[in-house]
């Protein structure tokens, strides 16, 4: 069996050599057709058997686009820009993008580069995942998309900033950087941080912008206001001139001042037994008055009106209307001599003052009719006692107010 195997290749490798040229010529053409397959499905990624759908993308203008570029979702590949037509308001670049994509419509839209060389792309960046999605016929409005700065436009700018440049301050800037071996560094160190700078301030290019125009919208009020800002300048510089003719005069209360301080410290140090004599009574007092917030509550009662109101009130339904009451008001007699209502002067109470009336029907408010206990006789006078004897005059002392005759003068002294 090995024999026929070995007969049958090597009679293969003699028709083989016999017929070389035809074999070379196959293999060639066989290459030759991989090769092709490869560059069309491998290397510009065609697939005939896709499902594409296209979008028009409006521009403001090209942006160094071409036909057959690619098109990216945040830099994933996902199509290719088939045409480019002029239009009144730009360009219209129609792209083919691959069915699985799907885009919210609302995308904002760009033209990016791979490099600085060039090789420019479109780029849709999405913000959502919500849609309505683009589909097949779909427009990109010229709202949703930018374009690079154009050369010229880099170039007028870069102009402008060079003419700001003070070429003696870069000579000051060169000299300084030169004096040492670690200039080359301290230089690398400020080109980093502008360029830091200037990437951070194109992430917030809309917040950058509205700070300069703010900026400027706030430079020209002030400008406005330039004659006010004197006018307080020198007003302030006429008040710290003022101040400064007074320092004298604080410099005196800055020194008398811990005196005084020492003085009312020394007040409050004498009088504060008095004081917290006086906090204590002062403490009584707020108790005794707490417990009789009722009757306080009652004797001035809030729910009175003013007397022009009370009048008002009676004159109502076409009348006058009056309330009379005609029950007698019971009145005691306490059997102590009677003063003058007109008397000006101070006299002294009266020891004893007992109401004389007996009758038990009528409930005289007072210490007589407090309940007693058997044998107590403190509900009148002590036997014998003198109803007209008063209290000791009020002791003189050296707090006391003075209570004189506030009346006229009499020829006679009035009767006590």
């Amino acid at each position: 069996m090995i024999n026929s195997i070995s007969r049958g290749i090597v009679g293969v490798v003699k028709a083989g050599h016999h017929q070389r040229f035809w074999l070379s010529g196959l293999a060639l053409v066989l290459v030759t057709a991989v090769a092709i397959v490869y560059l069309v499905f491998g290397a510009l990624r065609v697939d005939p058997f896709a499902k594409t759908y296209q979008v028009r993308v409006e521009l403001d203008s090209s942006g160094g686009l071409l036909e057959g570029v690619d098109v990216a979702v945040r830099g994933v590949k996902i199509g290719r820009v088939e045409t480019l037509a002029l239009t009144p308001n730009g360009v219209d670049a129609t792209v083919r993008i691959d069915g699985t994509a799907k885009i919210p419509a609302a995308t904002p839209v760009r033209v990016s580069g791979l490099s600085a060389a060039g090789e420019q792309y479109i780029d849709f960046e999405p913000t959502s995942t919500d849609g309505p999605f683009l589909s097949d016929g779909s427009v990109v409005p010229l709202t949703q998309t930018s374009t690079p700065i154009p050369l010229y436009q880099l170039l007028t700018n870069s102009d402008g900033v060079l003419a700001q440049a003070d070429p003696e301050k870069l000579e000051i800037i060169k000299k300084e950087l030169s004096l040492s071996k670690e200039g080359p560094q301290k230089l690398t160190d400020i080109v980093d941080g502008g360029t830091f700078m200037l990437s951070t301030l194109d992430s917030v290019l809309p917040e950058t912008v509205s700070l300069l125009k703010t900026s400027r919208v706030a430079m020209t009020m002030l400008a406005d206001v330039s004659p006010g800002i004197e006018a307080v300048s020198g007003n302030i510089a006429e008040l710290m001139t003022g101040v400064n003719k007074m320092d004298g005069g604080y410099r005196r209360l800055v020194d008398q001042t811990p005196e005084l301080m020492s003085s009312l410290d020394n007040l409050f140090a004498d009088n504060s037994d008095t004081m917290v004599g006086l906090l204590g009574n002062l403490a009584s007092v707020s108790q005794l008055m707490y417990v009789r917030v009722p009757a306080l509550n009652a004797m001035f009662p809030s729910f009175r009106g003013s007397t022009l109101e009370a009048i008002a009130t009676a004159f109502h339904d076409d009348g006058v209307w009056v309330t009379a009451d005609i029950y007698p008001r019971y009145t005691c007699d306490y059997g102590t001599p009677r003063r003058p209502a007109s008397a000006a002067d101070f006299p002294e109470p009266f020891l004893y003052s007992y109401c004389r009336d007996t009758d038990p029907q009528v409930l005289v408010r007072g210490a007589k009719n407090a309940p007693r206990p058997a044998g107590d006789d403190t509900a009148g006078p002590p036997h014998g006692a003198d109803l007209a004897q008063t209290s000791d005059p009020t002791p003189v002392g050296r707090y006391t107010i003075p209570t004189p005759y506030g009346g006229p003068v009499l020829p006679i002294e009035p009767p006590r």
